[in-house]
């Protein structure tokens, strides 16, 4: 079974040239930095809007192209409702690219966890992981994917299934969130600056639902970091009047890395 791209054409391009030239352009325009990360949080909207943020951070797994063999994608649910997570039976995620495993060995492991289901509606049309696949297939050689949409989850719960999953170098972590919605230009820009501060601080219990979308994958991982001792730092914070749309209502964007 195959989970068929639902994004295409929309968010971004669905002609596979057109899509490589894009992200081609995105990711040379980014700052290189050579330190592979561990850990990424990324923002899931449109390319136009969010993609050079996006890049910023899927730059930086130049030298990781043989080496990250399993990537695990945690995004937040837009359209189905559900409590915990939710995982899927499909075996690969198709993009304009090709086909993308899924690690159902790895999907096992998490099922252990009463809070893990399997919710199929949850990935059907879902964006917040779908639009991160062709910026792995760009990055990566051989891979395969754990993609787990949230639901109503609490970060202790989204800290497990991570701590579960974290393995070694050949594992990456894909945390998927925008930051503030609709504000004007100036405020977003103070909203999304006092988030990112708290990121970095690994403030989750302060993260609501309007300062990030993505908020319980964003507080699980950021539960774990401090359990762990991880730093944490902001690498691109724009929005998207800094992109591609106008400045009366922007959404925020930022990239962040854990080394």
């Amino acid at each position: 079974m195959n989970r068929e791209p639902a994004d295409a054409g929309t968010f971004y391009p669905a002609n596979p040239q057109q899509l490589h030239l894009m992200l081609s352009r995105y990711l040379e325009d980014a700052q290189k930095d050579t330190k592979v990360p561990k850990a990424i949080i990324v923002p899931h909207a449109g390319y136009i809007y969010s993609g050079p943020v996006a890049a910023s951070a899927y730059a930086r797994l130049v030298k990781a192209k043989d080496r990250i063999t399993r990537v695990v994608i945690i995004g937040p649910s837009h359209r189905v409702g559900f409590r915990g997570l939710a995982i899927s039976r499909a075996d690969f995620f198709t993009t304009p690219f090709g086909d993308i495993p899924v690690d159902h060995e790895a999907i096992e492991t998490i099922t252990q966890f009463p809070f893990v289901e399997y919710i199929e509606q949850a990935h059907t049309y879902e964006h917040s992981l779908e639009v991160h696949l062709p910026f792995l297939q760009e990055m990566l050689t051989d891979f395969k994917i754990v993609p787990i949409v949230a639901g109503d989850a609490s970060p202790e719960q989204v800290a497990q299934v991570i701590d579960a999953l974290w393995g070694g170098e050949e594992t990456l972590i894909v945390i998927s969130s925008d930051l503030s919605h609709y504000h004007d230009y100036s405020t977003a820009k103070k909203l999304d600056q006092l988030t990112s501060e708290r990121i970095e601080k690994k403030q989750y219990e302060l993260i609501e639902s309007g300062s990030a979308c993505g908020k319980v994958p964003v507080n699980g991982l950021l539960k774990l970091a401090r359990e762990k001792s991880l730093a944490i730092k902001t690498i691109d914070l724009r929005n998207s009047g800094d992109t591609a749309g106008d400045k009366s209502r922007v959404v925020g964007y930022g990239a962040y890395v854990i080394e």
